[in-house]
């Protein structure tokens, strides 16, 4: 199905996590950027529902570094959906390394083994400190009939995004116990880019 704001549905099916909850899932794309709605029980129950945009992590989520806490997040992100009976995580296929790709994100990493932060790293490689466009989750809550979500993040950029778009936002923290390995790399993200506690 093809939405007028460039919003194009792929394909859908569904599956049962190891937790036992089961999930709803369509590929969505939206200017070039694949996205996985995850979606769990009935998001029209009258409740405003708990959404996480959430960006793909290959380095965390599937080879198990401790260099951030996007693993952790996305854990706790179907673990808190599933324990209330509904909701919904947007997942970017495309936004590995904020965005700017996986190559680039190891050639970061590298910098920050010889002490620049992730920040200056992007920097010091002539990419932007994040690459990502979030209005694509916007336009599918739209298209979903959502007007007000429980936003879990850390992120003022994604706050912002989908308030752009009309849909009233109560800020959920996505802080969650990382790795004391990840605790630099947090503090960065607070102190040079204004992510939330």
């Amino acid at each position: 199905m093809t939405i007028e704001s460039g919003l194009a549905e792929r394909t859908a099916t569904r599956w049962t996590t190891r937790e036992g909850v089961e999930f709803q899932a369509a590929i969505y794309t939206y200017r070039g950027t694949r996205m996985v709605a995850l979606s769990h029980g009935d998001l029209a129950d009258g409740r405003v529902p708990l959404v996480r945009l959430h960006s793909a992590c290959l380095t965390s989520e599937v080879l198990g570094s401790t260099r951030c806490d996007c693993r952790d997040q996305l854990d706790e992100a179907f673990r808190r959906v599933g324990e209330e009976g509904s909701g919904l995580i947007v997942y970017f296929l495309d936004h590995e390394g904020r965005g700017i790709g996986i190559e680039d994100k190891l050639a970061a990493y590298a910098l920050q083994d010889g002490g620049v932060d992730t920040v200056a790293a992007n920097i010091a490689l002539g990419l932007p400190v994040d690459d990502r466009d979030f209005s694509g989750a916007a336009d599918l809550l739209c298209e979903l009939g959502i007007d007000s979500v429980r936003l879990m993040t850390n992120n003022p950029e994604k706050i912002q995004a989908v308030e752009d778009a009309g849909i009233e936002v109560e800020r959920v923290s996505a802080w969650v116990s990382a790795p004391e390995s990840a605790n630099e790399y947090l503090d960065h993200k607070i102190s040079r880019m204004s992510h939330l506690r």
